[in-house]
């Protein structure tokens, strides 16, 4: 066991306690009030400065003595809109809110870590700090984040998410491309109400809608590279006309994924023409609301590797393992985008996936995660004196 993995162990039991209360008193994204004030109080009794963020989250720093620039480790804080389903003591207290993502175990690590790093901080070779993050699951955090400062002098930056599903333990990164960017879209279809019996007498927007749809699937096959996944789904499509009436208007909206920045930076305007010139070709206008609401996770490929070996020292080489690509969103990549950074997920058995009323984690993973932030964090201030 490693000198961060015993001062670790020391205070599992105090960073299950913080995870449970954080569990318990769940908030949505930017509204973490009682969770900021949870780990303004802890950061307190460490002696760590810190500052709070408008309107939630916190930044703080752990000042060491060498000079080997900036590492931020990242921790996000929001609960979900979701019932919780367990039956554990520390349920959550508040009905259809649930830390149903693992945001809760992330804080109480990075909780443990800072404990960890501020007993070391005299031997750090750097400066580390420490993001509490809210609002990921809304996708708009880290831009309030690195609009706020948070970002400022940072050199590099690692996250962790608790993984479900695997043995306690295994850890899994990837370089490069990990999680893709995420567009949302709204696609009102205006046309001409009229009666069913009498379709020429107006102009059909669930017809062009309907055509929109299908024109989008065709999109992603003969406007972009095959080789580079691309996803474009139309999630609803509702109207205002019944069974006998042909609708004035139609609403679309759906998402569109890549992994690609080159892609993600031309598919907006690419959208954009077929959807207008589709709805045009059956006489239709449209009004597009199209939001860009995260961008393409990238994976440091130094620091991979960096937080790889980071790792074994932890749990050892056969608890390494490469990670997937993932067609869902992270908000992380807010951060990649502006200085070299490195995802990785610690596994925590379980038998439910994230965003599921059931989700679990096994709590013995919370140390490893703790150990690992710090670990993160002692290394890669060591990269100026390689």
């Amino acid at each position: 066991m490693t000198e961060l993995s015993k001062l670790a162990h020391k205070q599992s039991e105090h960073i299950i306690a913080l995870r449970r209360e954080i569990h318990q008193n769940p908030e949505l994204g930017f509204e973490e009030f009682h969770t900021t004030d949870i780990i303004a109080k802890e950061l307190e009794a460490l002696g760590i400065p810190y500052r709070r963020l408008e309107p939630t989250g916190i930044v703080a720093q752990i000042e060491g003595a060498g000079n080997g620039g900036t590492v931020a480790l990242r921790a996000d804080i929001d609960a979900l809109p979701i019932q919780e389903e367990t039956t554990f003591s520390f349920k959550s207290k508040k009905s259809g809110v649930m830390h149903a993502c693992g945001h809760d175990t992330h804080a109480a690590m990075l909780l443990g870590a800072a404990s960890i790093l501020q007993q070391i901080k005299e031997s750090l070779n750097g400066t580390v700090r420490l993001i509490f993050q809210p609002a990921e699951e809304i996708a708009k955090g880290a831009r309030e984040v690195i609009a706020q400062g948070g970002l400022e002098g940072v050199d590099r930056i690692f996250a962790i998410h608790i993984g479900v599903g695997r043995p306690v333990g295994t850890v899994l990164s990837l370089k490069g491309p990990t999680f893709a960017s995420s567009d949302r879209f709204r696609i009102t279809v205006r046309g001409k109400k009229c009666h069913g019996a009498f379709p020429h007498t107006g102009v059909d927007p669930v017809l062009a809608g309907s055509a929109i749809v299908m024109a989008l699937q065709s999109f992603t096959a003969r406007e972009f590279d095959a080789l580079e996944p691309l996803v474009v789904t139309v999630g609803s499509f509702v109207s205002d006309g019944s069974h006998n009436v042909i609708s004035g208007s139609a609403v679309l909206e759906g998402t569109i994924r890549t992994y690609s920045r080159e892609i993600h930076e031309q598919v907006e305007g690419a959208f954009r023409r077929l959807v207008e010139n589709t709805a045009a070709a059956f006489r239709c206008e449209t009004e597009i609301d199209y939001r860009c609401l995260t961008d393409v996770l990238i994976n440091d490929d130094t620091l991979v590797e960096l937080g790889r070996k980071a790792a074994e020292k932890l749990v050892g080489a056969e608890m390494i393992e490469d990670g997937n690509c993932y067609m869902g969103s992270e908000d992380f990549s807010e951060y990649t985008a502006v200085v070299p950074g490195a995802f990785f997920t610690v596994c925590a058995g379980g038998n439910y996936p994230s965003h599921h009323g059931k989700f679990e984690i096994c709590e013995e993973a919370l140390e490893i995660g703790a150990a690992l932030y710090a670990q993160f964090a002692v290394d890669s201030l060591q990269l100026s004196c390689l």
